[in-house]
């Protein structure tokens, strides 16, 4: 599998993931709230390049690759994802700039749960929605142990381990970014070597 159906596999991922998440957020009403950024907004959160593969092409099929290399380069440690748009002095408010091709993590939260070493499923969330829609948590909490269906992330996080494990190394989420546009960019121009050979 080359680098582009890599990214190809993982866009199909997402796609069953938006599914299963779309009918989970209806059940729940824990949808995140409209223009809050405050996840986007930490620096450390974890990510891999195989999952911003889809985000690091459609950068570089508008043009946008190398400079988008170059800001993240230029970042400090402390800066929030290079994707994301803030628009409140502390960062907590704010929007993406490429939600259709944002990663796994992005995708997963307030929408997905882990198991606990008991087996228990335990829901994924940040402590905005848990104080802004505390009922909703608490019921969903009991239901996904119960009756309500519930993506689990482990089971998306191995889906992405078979198209390529050693992408799926976590780094922080603008490491990660870089990580792939890197391996798009040097994909991209020995693709362009090889059409200059055959021409």
């Amino acid at each position: 599998m080359n680098l582009a159906e890599k990214s190809i596999a993982t866009l199909k991922v997402f796609t069953e993931l938006e599914s299963e998440t779309k009918q989970f957020v209806a059940e729940s009403g824990l949808g995140c709230l409209s223009g809050c950024g405050f996840c986007c907004a930490n620096p450390k959160v974890p990510a891999s390049p195989l999952e911003f593969l889809p985000l690091a092409f459609d950068l570089y099929d508008k043009g946008l690759a190398e400079s988008t290399l170059i800001m993240v380069e230029n970042m400090e440690d402390d800066s929030s994802c290079v994707i994301y748009k803030p628009q409140s002095a502390d960062g907590t408010k704010g929007f993406c700039g490429n939600h259709s091709k944002r990663g796994m993590i992005c995708r997963l939260f307030a929408t997905s749960a882990r198991r606990t070493k008991y087996g228990k499923k335990d829901l994924i969330i940040c402590k905005v929605l848990k104080e802004e829609k505390a009922y909703e948590y608490r019921n969903t909490s009991e239901r996904i142990n119960n009756d309500m269906e519930i993506p689990l992330a482990t089971s998306f996080y191995s889906r992405l381990e078979e198209i390529d494990q050693s992408l799926c190394q976590q780094f922080t989420i603008n490491e990660a970014i870089a990580f792939a546009l890197e391996l798009v960019l040097r994909y991209k121009f020995y693709e362009e070597q090889e059409i200059d050979v055959i021409a």
